[in-house]
């Protein structure tokens, strides 16, 4: 099967079964400064799990486009991407283990005709410390549907993903693991999660890649969660039953949710028995491109690797530039600038200029799931043009950087006659930092360069042990960086509005106040480009082709603060989204919610599509103050405001 198929069956069997499609969530999160991509199809949801009433309904399903930047560094195996779609079926409070498994289970084996000879589960072993029990539940469910199948279907205890190299398959079908491999909170294993924390055990599916053996590398036995290859996971049923008391037991959820992923490109790779998920349709336009232009077939081994990150790289900049991230040095920006870079470089390497130019043979293979996305209504931003851009300032920083590279090597006329060239001239992994964090240059790309410099010197290329030695030195230094960075964005993103705090609300609902009134000061062409909040201060996006004059930031101001002194009542209600927008209201993330939008009116001044939550009312607010406006990009400004 390909991509479209496996998507379209998928969502068409969940409707079949009372659930309502929606759409996919943009890449950039709303209102949740926690995280900086959506990494899952659950993130989007997550506060309908917390309880928030979802307007389609209580059965919800989608494709969501989800981006990982953690596996940045895995991209080049069979398997790992930075970019992905995740099928994702949800019950908030309704249907639970007994619907759930047996329904994946029949997609997987009728639908899409995934031989059940090979699928394998595992299941939660449980915690006796905190009063958790194994999920036999699962396990006799699964047992069943193996049954109806002609398999028999033995339960085997595993424990850890170490002891799993230990025992191995033991004749298994279905094994237990512990919470490190099938729990789920979003602050990891039960001992980890805070009061309040919602949470609960999984379940998840495993295709057997029958033709690959178990390479002894990885562990003496291979089992489902082996890294061999020859297992692979396609799905994942979360069941949310449980919440962390204030005595660090666990109680029962008043709602219990069901919330599934699987991957839509590994489901596909297992529809045709293939454990390469680069060989599904979506990058075939563009392998195909290359070897015609190009002379480099897929099929290579020598450039496999290289045209594996190069498309899955080239992919997820297309997306995320479509959903509004453009490179920069910070946060969302400074990760798809790194992509772009490793992109550029690698292309190099196969003698591939103008990586633009291959954007169309990524863009051709989405049009049937994502037709509006690349025909239809404009992105925020054109991949092709930006992608350009990006190629034409990094090939300028490289010209840079081998500058600052040339100045860490000693040139022969400097030495006389007879002296002793020094042949282990080195440069520093402070250098590799400064070249990573100034110029982007990766680590590789400097020894690469050095090791040039040094042979048209007359010298020998660096000594292995050497560079491994000047490698650690620059992890050392990028540890203590990603440290101080963590530390700098917990700092920055404290709490958040995805915590419902007071002053995070009232932000929250101070955005919808700024936004009316930047239109009303402005103009109607301004839009909402995206948002920050945290409870010290807000952060607004929105597009603007000049700097505001300080009248207009003041007359901004008054016009807030007049709502705020009025009392104005906020107020939301259901409504269709054609309905909504008929009447007037503005809002960036509709396509989030599909048909039916929450309208959130405060008096008679805005109305926005909104997911909440918001004050009952302004004068709650307190008094409203810029601090500083800016602009972030081409035509796309940013306001920092405080309330007082």
């Amino acid at each position: 099967m390909n991509t479209s198929e496996v998507r379209k069956k998928y969502l068409k069997f969940f409707e079949k079964r009372g659930h309502s499609i929606i759409p996919s969530a943009s890449l950039r999160p709303e209102n949740d400064p926690t995280t900086l991509f959506v990494g899952s199809g659950m993130q989007p949801i997550l506060p309908y799990l917390l309880g928030e009433k979802h307007p389609k309904g209580i059965r919800l399903v989608n494709s969501q486009k989800s981006f990982r930047a953690e596996d940045i560094e895995e991209v080049g195996d069979s398997r790992h991407t930075t970019f992905f779609e995740m099928l994702g079926n949800w019950s908030l409070g309704d249907y639970f283990k007994e619907e759930q498994l047996p329904w994946i289970f029949e997609f997987l084996t009728k639908e899409i005709d995934l031989d059940p000879e090979k699928l394998y589960a595992t299941v939660f072993i449980g915690d006796d410390k905190l009063s958790i029990p194994k999920d036999t539940e699962s396990v006799e469910i699964w047992k069943r549907l193996f049954e109806e199948e002609g398999i028999e279907a033995k339960d085997v205890e595993i424990g850890s993903e170490e002891d799993g190299y230990k025992k191995g398959m033991q004749g298994g079908r279905i094994f237990y693991y512990d919470a490190k491999k099938n729990w789920w909170s979003r602050s990891g294993t039960p001992e980890n999660m805070p009061e309040g924390e919602i949470g609960g055990p999984d379940s998840e599916i495993f295709y057997e890649f029958t033709d690959i053996k178990h390479d002894k590398e990885f562990g003496e036995h291979c089992h489902p969660n082996c890294d061999c290859g020859r297992f692979m996971e396609i799905g994942n049923s979360v069941f949310m039953e449980y919440i962390k008391k204030e005595d660090g037991s666990f109680g029962q959820l008043s709602q219990k949710n069901v919330d599934f992923g699987g991957g839509l490109e590994r489901i596909t790779a297992a529809s045709n028995d293939n454990p390469d998920v680069f060989e599904i349709d979506i990058f075939e336009c563009l392998f195909n491109r290359i070897e015609s232009e190009y002379s480099i077939s897929y099929a290579n081994e020598d450039k496999k690797v290289i045209l594996r990150i190069l498309a899955d790289h080239l992919r997820a900049a297309i997306f995320l530039i479509a959903d509004g991230v453009i490179p920069s040095n910070t946060d969302q920006g400074y990760v798809l600038r790194r992509l772009l870079r490793r992109t550029i470089r690698y292309a190099d390497s196969l003698g591939i200029q103008k990586i633009a130019s291959l954007t169309s043979h990524i863009e051709c293979q989405y049009l049937d799931g994502y037709a509006n996305y690349f025909t239809g209504s404009k992105p925020v931003y054109e991949p092709v043009e930006i992608i350009a851009e990006e190629e034409h300032l990094f090939r300028q920083t490289l010209k840079r950087g081998l500058k600052e590279l040339e100045k860490g090597l000693p040139k022969l006329d400097k030495f006389k006659d007879g002296d002793h060239i020094p042949k282990h001239t080195v440069i520093s992994g402070k250098v590799l930092f400064d070249m990573f964090t100034t110029y982007g240059f990766p680590t590789e790309l400097s020894l690469e360069v050095f090791d040039n410099l040094r042979i048209k010197e007359g010298m020998e290329p660096l000594d292995s042990k050497i560079k491994t030695r000047i490698t650690e030195e620059y992890k050392e230094l990028m540890k203590k960086h990603q440290e101080l960075s963590r530390k700098g964005s917990e700092n920055k993103f404290k709490g958040g509005l995805v915590d419902h705090k007071e002053m995070s609300i009232k932000y929250h609902t101070a955005t919808h106040l700024l936004h009316q009134a930047l239109r009303n000061v402005l103009g109607d062409s301004v839009k909402q480009k995206g948002s920050n909040i945290t409870p010290d201060r807000m952060r607004f996006d929105f597009s603007y082709e000049r700097k505001m004059t300080e009248e207009e930031k003041q007359k901004v101001e008054d016009i807030v603060n007049e709502q705020i002194k009025k009392g104005l009542t906020v107020t939301n209600k259901e409504l269709p989204t054609k309905e909504a927008k008929e009447l007037g209201a503005i809002g960036l993330f509709e396509s989030k919610y599909g048909d039916i939008v929450k309208v959130y009116k405060i008096g008679d001044f805005s109305l926005e599509i909104c997911g909440g939550p918001h004050v009952t009312n302004t004068s709650q607010l307190g008094v409203f103050k810029i601090t500083k406006e800016k602009s972030i990009s081409s035509g796309v400004r940013r306001i920092r405001a405080i309330l007082e």
